[in-house]
């Protein structure tokens, strides 16, 4: 069975904005039914080291492919990932030309080793919600009560991501 899932994509090394348009067009090896991408956004960096380069950030829509689980959609993510340049981590949180977080699979609530679903930030990081709320306002995420358009309007204004102009 296919399910819709939701993924995060960061990108503060390298030309970031390219690199978060390739990365879309390379989801859809991931995707039965294509991917929809939300506008893009500029957004500080969050518990990464001082001096850290802003991150680009946005949000897709996938179809997993039938028969996929989160935990098979993880390793292909992180394949990508390394495709895309990602080294292994030096320093917690460090620049990285690719980020890719599964935040929701379908309904599934997951807390694992490998893998926590939804993403257990989602709701309340900017950089998160802003690019969800292009592609699903009234969605809510499993284990929520309140829907990305009501988790966005109580984010802080101060650390809110802002919209990359287009290139």
């Amino acid at each position: 069975m296919s399910v819709p899932a939701y993924i995060a994509l960061g990108s503060n090394l390298g030309d970031s904005r390219s690199l978060i348009h390739e990365a879309a067009n390379a989801l859809a090896s991931v995707s039965s039914d294509g991917v929809t991408i939300s506008r893009l956004y500029i957004s500080t960096p969050v518990d990464c080291p001082p001096g850290s380069p802003d991150f680009i950030n946005a949000v897709a829509r996938i179809q997993s492919l039938p028969g996929e689980t989160p935990e098979s959609l993880l390793i292909k993510l992180q394949a990508l990932e390394k495709s895309f340049g990602r080294a292994r981590k030096v320093i917690h949180n460090e620049a990285r030309p690719l980020d890719l977080d599964l935040i929701t699979f379908g309904s599934e609530i997951r807390e694992t080793p490998l893998l926590t679903l939804p993403h257990p930030r989602a709701a309340s990081r900017g950089f998160v919600l802003l690019p969800l709320l292009d592609l699903a306002p009234d969605f809510v995420m499993p284990g929520q009560t309140k829907s990305v358009k009501m988790l966005s309007a109580s984010l802080q204004t101060e650390s809110l991501p802002r919209l990359s102009p287009s290139v």
